[in-house]
């Protein structure tokens, strides 16, 4: 097990080599070499008259890492709010890095932050429903590491962001204590229904209160056709021979291009839309306080705009009425949908029932948005690293995609402790 500390002060998290470029001294180090793996833990001294942190960052054996903070003074803390971290497709935990230094500097006090590794790598070729179960387990287990946790939120990039949809669905609990007293009619003392109740009945993620469900450059309507995956250029014959060798990306492949049907079952993105006898996917989601979806308007050559931000190609923004934002510079767009109205609902039956065939991705977008999100939309145009934009949005390597550091600032200044 692999131990690093780093300070966290008034001006963000310091490394030693900046501390020796400044000149300050005081600075104490332990390294300890073990016979089964290194322990290395680092303590800086620094800046007495400010309140002085530690990052800690503990690895296990299968490379999941948690990070929270020390107070130099104190002692361990004692967080009440777990985030998790979902990687992507041949991904590891290392690709939220810099997203979890930057949640931990923010609400030093307030976050523990585990970065998922059970899915990395070719795991991750699995199948969306295995990983989903992987990663249920694995946050069942640091649960249980950390028992003063109250509250828990995902972020998830790319295929993490399916991952971490299928996982809720499996840890998801109805609170019956809550629904029964609503069932008695319970009230406040001063006899009014409490206004917060229908929300505090929405249950709960492996016992914890639901607060923030984020993703990134997730593509929640899946990769088939209709120019979701753009480096086909929405070409069809090339779309339709993507979806016939989806079998090379494993049962994920399947997954993702809409071509699995076990045992006469619909697609396992289908599925996710709604709640089934064992899996409470809808419900789940519908428990967080608020979901988000960050997408990529250009330069994502893996994930389109409409799959991304859970919309109908026709409803996306036109470039032109795009702007950027003077504190993130490449954010150019946010809004919040609303819960679709029971008239829209009326007339989707009315159309379907007069059709053969359901389109697929119409319904996973009508099932998604009868709750609210927050939508994102996100813009490297102009940034040399725009290419890299599906990596660029997550910070996946600081050197080379630091253009999005805004956009994860932006994630983490709108996070809900």
């Amino acid at each position: 097990m692999a131990s690093m500390e780093m300070e966290i002060d008034g001006s963000g998290i310091v490394s030693s080599n900046e501390i020796k470029q400044r000149g300050k001294k005081n600075m104490v180090r332990k390294k300890k070499n073990k016979s089964k793996g290194t322990s290395t833990k680092e303590t800086f001294h620094y800046l007495p008259k400010f309140r002085c942190f530690s990052l800690k960052s503990e690895t296990d054996r299968k490379g999941n890492f948690d990070m929270e903070v020390e107070d130099e003074g104190r002692g361990k803390m004692t967080p009440t709010h777990l985030i998790i971290m979902v990687n992507g497709l041949v991904g590891s935990a290392q690709n939220w890095k810099y997203a979890a230094k930057q949640f931990l500097k923010r609400y030093p006090e307030d976050v523990i932050v585990h970065c998922s590794e059970c899915n990395y790598s070719m795991l991750t070729f699995d199948g969306v429903d295995v990983m989903g179960e992987r990663l249920a387990e694995e946050v069942i287990s640091v649960i249980k590491r950390h028992p003063s946790v109250q509250k828990i939120s995902f972020v998830g990039h790319s295929l993490g962001g399916l991952i971490a949809r299928y996982a809720i669905g499996r840890l998801y609990e109805r609170d019956l204590t809550r629904e029964q007293s609503q069932e008695n009619g319970e009230c406040r003392s001063d006899g009014v229904e409490d206004p917060l109740l229908e929300h505090k009945v929405k249950g709960k993620i492996a016992g914890l209160e639901p607060v923030n469900f984020i993703t990134s450059a997730t593509p929640h309507l899946g990769t088939r056709g209709h120019k979701q995956v753009p480096v086909f250029c929405g070409f069809q014959p090339l779309e339709k021979v993507a979806a016939r060798t989806s079998w090379c990306l494993g049962r994920s492949g399947r997954h993702l291009f809409l071509t699995d049907r076990d045992k006469g079952k619909p697609p396992l993105l289908i599925q996710m839309v709604n709640d089934t006898e064992d899996l409470n996917f809808l419900s789940a989601l519908q428990s967080f306080r608020r979901r988000v979806a960050y997408a990529n308007v250009l330069y994502d050559h893996l994930v389109g705009w409409s799959t991304s931000s859970l919309r109908r190609r026709k409803e996306l923004p036109k470039l032109k009425h795009l702007s950027k934002d003077d504190k993130y510079p490449h954010i150019v767009n946010v809004e919040t949908i609303k819960t679709a109205s029971t008239q829209e609902e009326v007339s989707f039956e009315a159309n379907a029932s007069g059709c053969k065939h359901i389109d697929l991705e119409e319904e996973m977008i009508r099932s998604l948005t009868k709750m609210s999100w927050e939508r994102v939309d996100v813009s490297f145009k102009g940034s040399k690293q725009r290419y890299l934009a599906h990596s660029t949005i997550q910070v996946k390597t600081y050197y080379l995609h630091s253009d999005g550091a805004d956009v994860i600032q932006h994630m983490v200044d709108n996070f809900v402790v």
